[in-house]
C-alpha cells in the first residue's frame, strides 16, 4: 500500500452529452513540493497540468508530480471524450530544505575539467534523459512502493549540497547508508530501462520504468543483477550497495522522477522503523 503523508481524494460528478454520469476526476497523493499524485479520469480523457499534456493510460489512470521548487498553485484540466471539461486549481504546500555539507570527495568528481570526463558526463546525462522521456502507457506502479534497502538515511530530498566547500545542485533523492554488498531491491513493479556499470558521477546505475513517466534510479552500487528490458516486481533484488561514482562511503542513492521532475522518494513509503 502506498503511504502518503497527506492523502486526499477529490470526486466531481460529470455527465455525458446523453445525461449519463461520467467517471469522476479522482486524485490521491501529496500536494506538496516533491509530491506524487495518482489519479483517474474518464477513459479517453485529455489532461493537462499548467497547459502541459499529461500521459493517460487507456483506463484513465494518470500521475502528476511536483518538483522541489514547485509553485504554490497548479491547474489540472481534464477534457473527457463526452461531457463537460473539468478544471481543478491545486494548492501545493511549500517545504523548507536542509543544507548538507560533504567533504573529502575527489576534486575531479566535484569540479571535473578533463575533456574525457566532460564527454562521459554528457553521454551519461543523455542516457538518463532518454529514459526520463518515456511515456509508457502502463500502470506498473499500481502495486505500490517499498524502501529499496534498509539502513541509515544519510541524505534527504531537496537539501542544498555543499561539496568540498562548494555550493552544488540540490540533492534529488534519498541516500541510505548500508554495508557494502547489502541487497538493493526494486521499489515497485516495472521494466528495467537502464543498466550502466560505470557512470562518472553515479557509478553502477539501474533505472526502472514504472509507467506513465514515473522512473526510479539506484546508484553507487557495487554490483547489478538485472538486465535492460527485464520486468521486475516490487522487492526483487536488482543489485547490491556499493561506493562507486562520487561517494565518500557505501550507500544507495535512490531517486524518483516524473519525467524530468524530481520527486521525494520518502513520500512514497512508510518511514523505516528504528533499527532498520
Amino acid at each position: 500500500m502506498i503511504h502518503f503523508l497527506r492523502a486526499f481524494l477529490f470526486a466531481a460528478v460529470l455527465f455525458t452529452a446523453g445525461g449519463q454520469p461520467a467517471r469522476a476526476l479522482e486524485l490521491a497523493g501529496n500536494l506538496v513540493q516533491g509530491g506524487l499524485v495518482t489519479g483517474k479520469a474518464a477513459p479517453g480523457a485529455r489532461l493537462t497540468l499548467d497547459g502541459t499534456p499529461v500521459a493517460v493510460a487507456p483506463d484513465g489512470s494518470f500521475i502528476i508530480g511536483f518538483g522541489r521548487n514547485a509553485k504554490a498553485k497548479a491547474v489540472l484540466r481534464a477534457e473527457p471524450p463526452e461531457g463537460l471539461p473539468e478544471t481543478r486549481e491545486l494548492t501545493i504546500e511549500k517545504r523548507r530544505y536542509k543544507i548538507q555539507r560533504i567533504d573529502g570527495l575527489p576534486e575531479r568528481k566535484v569540479t571535473p575539467t578533463r575533456p574525457e570526463d566532460l564527454a562521459r558526463i554528457k553521454m551519461d546525462q543523455a542516457r538518463i534523459a532518454e529514459v526520463r522521456r518515456r511515456a509508457t502507457l502502463k500502470t506498473f506502479f499500481d502495486t505500490g512502493f517499498m524502501w529499496p534497502v534498509e539502513g541509515r538515511v544519510s541524505g534527504v530530498f531537496g537539501s542544498q549540497r555543499i561539496l568540498n566547500g562548494k555550493p552544488r545542485a540540490p540533492h534529488n533523492g534519498v541516500d541510505v547508508a548500508a554495508p557494502r554488498g547489502t541487497p538493493v531491491k526494486a521499489m515497485g513493479d516495472g521494466v528495467v530501462a537502464l543498466v550502466n556499470q560505470d557512470m562518472f558521477f553515479t557509478g553502477k546505475t539501474v533505472m526502472i520504468d514504472h509507467g506513465l513517466g514515473l522512473t526510479s534510479v539506484y546508484i553507487h552500487m557495487d554490483a547489478t543483477t538485472v538486465n535492460e528490458g527485464e520486468f521486475v516486481t516490487k522487492g526483487m533484488q536488482i543489485g547490491t550497495v556499493g561506493a562507486t561514482g562520487r561517494v565518500t562511503g557505501p550507500h544507495l542513492h535512490w531517486g524518483v522522477s516524473w519525467f524530468n521532475t524530481h520527486l521525494d522518494p520518502a513520500l512514497l513509503v512508510a518511514p523505516q522503523k528504528p533499527g532498520e
